[in-house]
């Protein structure tokens, strides 16, 4: 089974920012809600060891779950740009940018999620660990 490991370096109101990597190799770059007691939809999850598995989204289609995050259900890897396409999902893309209103995003999100989903090509699921080193 893979290992992936979310690495959370960097966190400000428009959200919480970090590094994907899947078995030591950098994959890409995320973008998740700031911690607001891991609230439904309005919180990233707290750090940990979780099992994501494949699933179907109606809405993302082919992606994966991050599941057992306490009280929390429907967690999932998709494209998006800022904090706020993430309902408390974890958003994936290929470089940080600065609108002009200050807000942070993240670019190249579809292309990021293709190779999310290309490393987990076959894979039925994979262990994540969430660090935070801010």
């Amino acid at each position: 089974m893979k290992q992936a490991e979310l690495l959370r370096i960097y966190k400000r109101q428009d959200g919480v920012f970090g590094a994907l990597s899947i078995n030591k190799f950098p994959i890409c770059l995320t973008v998740e809600r700031p911690w607001l007691d891991n609230k439904v939809g309005l919180s990233c999850i707290p750090p940990g060891q979780y099992l994501c598995k494949r699933v179907e989204s109606p809405k993302f289609g082919a992606t994966f779950e991050v599941s057992k995050v306490s009280g929390r259900s429907g967690i999932l890897f998709h494209s998006g740009n800022v904090s706020d396409d993430s309902h408390g999902c974890i958003i994936l893309g290929e470089s940080f940018n600065r609108w002009s209103t200050g807000q942070l995003s993240l670019g190249s999100s579809k292309i990021a999620f293709s190779e999310f989903m290309q490393e987990l090509s076959g894979q039925d699921s994979f262990q994540l660990q969430i660090t935070e080193i801010f």
